[in-house]
């Protein structure tokens, strides 16, 4: 038996959340609905900038918002990042635990700074995220766990990986890794622009292909390099033979194998959609480790993921996740 429904790894980051208007992006020089990597002092500026506004901490980074969701609903996992001997890594660390996601950070800290996410959040729900990544910058082949991911169902990769070259390449040896072990591949797009400016680097991870890709409408057409939905999964398909485009408030498109499915949106007033693609794809992951056929997993996640929305924050509380999981028809 699995000790692991799922391996995670990614960047490690302590999301500070906080409203603000178009306007400020504008002025500020930022491209809305994108996350834009930046240095400890821009950082400190666009605080500067932001005043007095309320603020909201939690640990985040795509990866650790997804294996979180998973735990949430029950499921196990692991999650391989890197930060630092400072008060956000020992943040991060106990965080994770807290939330049901093993991890063996309290025994691998190291110098430096742990890496930070500022969430800017429009008055539409859209989400512009501004990233310091820190030590995370620094992950590597290093912070694997081998031993972990051999015992996981499941390994998840984090795209944004894909900006560090060590990253990356701990990414590859990952999946390398997997293969080797039976471990089944997910993947995630993370965002459009890393599809933009990274693309080489993402088809080196994904290598012959992988068992599961997620992406959202704008990353699937930007990989396709199309407007049009079904050559989008024409090309999608070339590299994994499972896929779920997340649509908005449309729902999401949920190919398992050669059974496809569209999973309605359930109607909801969005506040926040920060951490929605990592919900929806820990709780598809949670159903297909759980036995659930692609149509219930898929709606799990999509009524998990319209949840969140709701709500200012990265994740939804226990409660709250399992509430969606019991009240699933």
């Amino acid at each position: 038996m699995n000790r692991y429904d799922v391996y995670g790894i990614g960047h490690a980051l302590v999301d500070t959340e906080v409203n603000v208007t178009d306007d400020f992006l504008k002025q500020a020089g930022l491209t809305k609905g994108t996350m834009t990597l930046i240095d400890e002092n821009r950082r400190v500026q666009l605080l500067e900038q932001l005043g007095a506004a309320q603020r909201h901490r939690s640990c985040g980074g795509s990866s650790a918002n997804t294996l979180i969701g998973l735990a949430q609903l029950g499921g196990r996992a692991f999650h391989s990042s890197r930060v630092a001997h400072d008060e956000n890594g020992l943040f991060f660390a106990r965080d994770m635990q807290t939330n049901g996601v093993d991890n063996d950070l309290d025994h691998r800290p190291v110098a430096g700074t742990t890496g930070q996410c500022l969430v800017l959040i429009t008055p539409d729900a859209d989400r512009t995220m501004c990233t310091h990544l820190g030590v995370s910058e620094g992950f590597s082949m290093q912070d694997l766990a081998p031993e972990r991911l051999a015992a996981a169902r499941w390994l998840y990769v984090e795209g944004y990986l894909v900006t560090s070259p060590s990253a990356r390449q701990a990414a590859i040896e990952a999946v390398r890794l997997a293969r080797r072990q039976g471990v089944k591949i997910a993947l995630t797009f993370s965002d459009v622009s890393m599809v933009e400016f990274f693309r080489d680097g993402l088809e080196e991870i994904m290598g012959s292909g992988v068992d599961l890709l997620f992406c959202n409408l704008a990353e699937a057409l930007k990989y396709a390099q199309t407007d049009d939905l079904e050559h989008a999964k024409i090309r999608l398909a070339e590299k994994s033979a499972s896929f779920g485009i997340t649509l908005g408030a449309q729902g999401a498109l949920i190919r398992i194998q050669q059974e496809e499915r569209l999973i309605p949106g359930i109607p909801v007033q969005a506040i926040d959609a920060n951490g929605a693609g990592d919900l929806f794809a820990g709780a598809l992951l949670y159903g297909l480790t759980h036995g659930f056929s692609p149509e219930r997993a898929g709606q799990l996640a999509c009524r998990a993921s319209a949840l969140l929305v709701t709500r200012h924050g990265a994740r939804l509380t226990r409660d709250q996740t399992l509430n969606v999981l019991n009240n699933l028809d």
